[in-house]
């Protein structure tokens, strides 16, 4: 026989999240997030810790935890501004036609040189606002040293009969992440 729950472990938000409601801002690329059209919360896994016996090996809970990825997918603007953000991100971070595009890229940065060290600079803090119904903010989840891991093809087509839209999917790399409750409903 079940025993009643009181009222006070009653389910009280009987509502859903939707998931069109979002909005989402990155400090180094501005555009990218104004454009977005999909974006995830990432999720995490816990690796086990084996615990030897003689009779099997017993899985334990491990004690460093695995990130996904954080992805984006934006719609690219006229001017391929979005596009280029990430892009002279990536290639300042890497460099790949000479050492200049490093010292280019870091003189690009928002953060004033007096404040910012060549590590820091290449990363990048992130927020994602999660909405409600009305379009009230709800839940953030603040990402920490993000920088770009990826960054998709543009591909263009002259056979389309219609007109579409570009876009773009960057992914991100990030040290950790927190969700927070934005205080109101």
């Amino acid at each position: 026989m079940s025993a009643i729950q009181p009222l006070s472990a009653q389910i009280t938000d009987r509502n859903f999240l939707q998931a069109n409601g979002f909005s989402f801002t990155i400090n180094r690329a501005p555009t990218v997030g104004f454009y977005g059209n999909a974006i995830n919360v990432p999720g995490f896994t816990l690796p086990a810790a084996i615990q030897p016996t003689y009779l099997k090996m017993i899985p334990r809970p491990g004690d460093v935890m695995e990130f996904n990825d954080l992805r984006i997918r934006f719609l690219v603007d006229a001017g391929l501004e979005n596009y280029m953000e990430i892009q002279n991100w990536m290639r300042g971070i890497g460099f790949p036609e000479s050492l200049q595009e490093i010292y280019e890229w870091q003189d690009s940065s928002p953060v004033k040189h007096e404040q910012k060290n060549i590590i820091e600079s290449l990363y990048s803090d992130a927020t994602l606002t999660i909405l409600s119904g009305i379009l009230k903010p709800v839940f953030s989840v603040r990402f920490k040293d993000c920088w770009p891991h990826s960054l998709s093809d543009l591909n263009f087509d002259s056979q389309q009969s219609d007109v579409e839209y570009l876009t773009a999917e960057v992914v991100f790399k990030y040290s950790v992440y927190g969700i927070t409750d934005a205080g109101c409903c």
